[in-house]
């Protein structure tokens, strides 16, 4: 029997953690993670759906058409025979995997373009997880573990959406920290989203975007932020991401968010941007824009790059080997040009590399874009333990000097990874809204300072944090020295007189 008690945020993120057990050990995370969080997505709709449709059916039991035009009108259409209880029902007969594969499909199916391919990279009849019988146990022991009664996720016992997002963001994170390199690829630590979040001051009405989306948790927060500083909800998602099983993730997180308002594209951003104007031709434009692009990505198209339909490389052309300024180029130019802000993480060689990335540096700071340059601590980011930086740029500034906050050396140490905690933060945010310097913290430099420094942004040439050590009193030492050995001397008598005393002298 299901229980309707409350159930709280810890219990469900347990739950679903301990479902991995199921394929530790039998595949790696990388691979079982797709399945974990599509069976919870499956598992929330179906829960929520089969509750509606009960409190529906105990309404209008007389009228089956009525409850069947109702239940279309559902955020979610789950076609018959489609959901978690079907295939939960089915779990000890041969052929799981085809079953959740076909169910997944028809919700695609059925949902139109909310869902559209949403599941098309992610295929439970895979080999990945053995053979037939193996391959059929595990997704039953995979459907029996989201069958249980503390995963019962229907609306009157979850209570607040937000219990989901939560429970598939806990997840996502969990997955990026066993996950290594690849990590980066869909996950920002939610303090860093955290940050950019409250620096960019998203506000109702904006049209907000991640071009290198990840798992959706930047573009959350984001939207969190406007409903927390203006209590609304009017204000849109866009997003793009290149990796088909990542960008499905944040599909399904924006849904299970409860942001419906998103537009969230599948494609190579720099190679194939997709946020285009009604006509095509040229790029959506957008009040904030924020991403944590791939560190120094290769190959990220410089081939294509001189002959940009979108003009987009007009301050000149990154380096074939190292992307950085390809996605800030990017995000830049889809910028509006009254009320653009941006706010990008980057590895710290984009603050003072030369050569065609010095010429696009010069070129920016010249325009007046560049607002401030925040240096984070090392080891805050999953797959990369290097110390990354934030830049921010306005479209309209009311000064040409540029901020330098370093904020590297202040944070929470951690086993393998380092935490920016809430004071860390807060002193982020008050020292950027202050914008002043501060000993051994932060510098405002002018532009002739930047330009004195040929536009090297290089945060120890403005922020100087140099320790002076206690000058060292030589008579003092002096003293202590002669003492000492006064001391070792009395020392040595006295152990002479022993060892005599014990027959060994001389």
């Amino acid at each position: 029997m299901t229980t309707t008690n409350q159930v709280n945020q810890d219990d469900i993120n347990k739950a679903v953690w301990a479902a991995c057990d199921t394929f530790r050990g039998v595949i790696s995370a990388d691979t079982y993670k797709d399945f974990i969080l599509t069976m919870l997505f499956l598992k929330y709709i179906s829960d929520v759906y089969k509750d509606e449709y009960n409190k529906l059916v105990t309404q209008y039991g007389d009228n089956p058409e009525l409850i069947h035009a109702m239940m279309s009108k559902q955020r979610f259409v789950l076609p018959e025979g489609a959901s978690f209880w079907d295939l939960y029902e089915k779990r000890y007969e041969a052929g799981n995997g085809e079953r959740i594969d076909k169910a997944l499909h028809a919700i695609e199916e059925a949902n139109g373009s909310k869902l559209k391919n949403v599941f098309q990279d992610i295929s439970f009849n895979t080999d990945r997880l053995g053979q037939e019988k193996q391959k059929n146990d595990l997704l039953r022991h995979l459907l029996e573990d989201f069958g249980k009664d503390i995963l019962d996720l229907s609306s009157e016992r979850v209570g607040s959406l937000d219990i989901i997002g939560n429970a598939y963001e806990y997840l996502i994170k969990h997955f990026a920290a066993g996950s290594g390199a690849t990590a980066g690829e869909y996950y920002t630590p939610p303090e860093v989203s955290t940050l950019l979040a409250t620096l960019l001051e998203p506000v109702e009405g904006d049209q907000i975007c991640d071009p290198c989306t990840g798992s959706g948790s930047l573009l959350l927060k984001c939207g969190a932020m406007v409903r927390k500083n203006s209590g609304s909800k009017k204000y849109a998602l866009f997003g793009q991401e290149a990796i088909g099983s990542t960008w499905a993730l944040a599909k399904m997180n924006m849904f299970l968010h409860g942001e419906d308002n998103h537009r969230i594209e599948w494609g190579d951003t720099i190679r194939n941007p997709l946020l285009k104007e009604k006509d095509g031709n040229g790029l959506l434009h957008f009040d904030v824009v924020t991403a944590n692009p791939p560190f120094s990505l290769d190959k990220w198209g410089h081939d294509d790059a001189s002959n940009d339909p979108y003009g987009r490389f007009r301050r000149g052309i990154p380096p074939k080997t190292k992307g950085d300024y390809a996605f800030i180029s990017h995000m830049i130019e889809t910028l509006k040009p009254e009320t653009g802000r941006m706010g990008v993480v980057v590895p710290h060689g984009v603050l003072f590399r030369a050569s065609s990335e010095g010429k696009i540096r010069q070129q920016l700071i010249e325009e007046n874009l560049l607002d401030t340059v925040i240096g984070l601590p090392e080891k805050l980011f999953f797959g990369t333990g290097i110390p990354a930086a934030i830049l921010i740029f306005k479209k309209h500034k009311t000064d040409n000097s540029v901020l330098f906050i370093d904020a590297s050396r202040e944070f929470k140490s951690g086993k393998n990874q380092n935490q920016l905690t809430d004071e860390n933060i807060q002193k982020i945010i008050d020292t950027y809204k202050a914008r002043e310097s501060v000993d051994k913290y932060a510098y405002l430099a002018s532009f002739d300072e930047i330009k004195e420094n040929d536009f090297n942004l290089n945060i120890p040439r403005y922020v100087d944090t140099f320790e002076e050590e206690a000058e060292i009193d030589l008579v003092a030492v002096r003293t202590e020295r002669v003492q000492l050995k006064n001391e070792l001397q009395t020392l040595e008598t006295e152990m002479e007189g022993y060892l005599k005393e014990l027959g060994y002298g001389a």
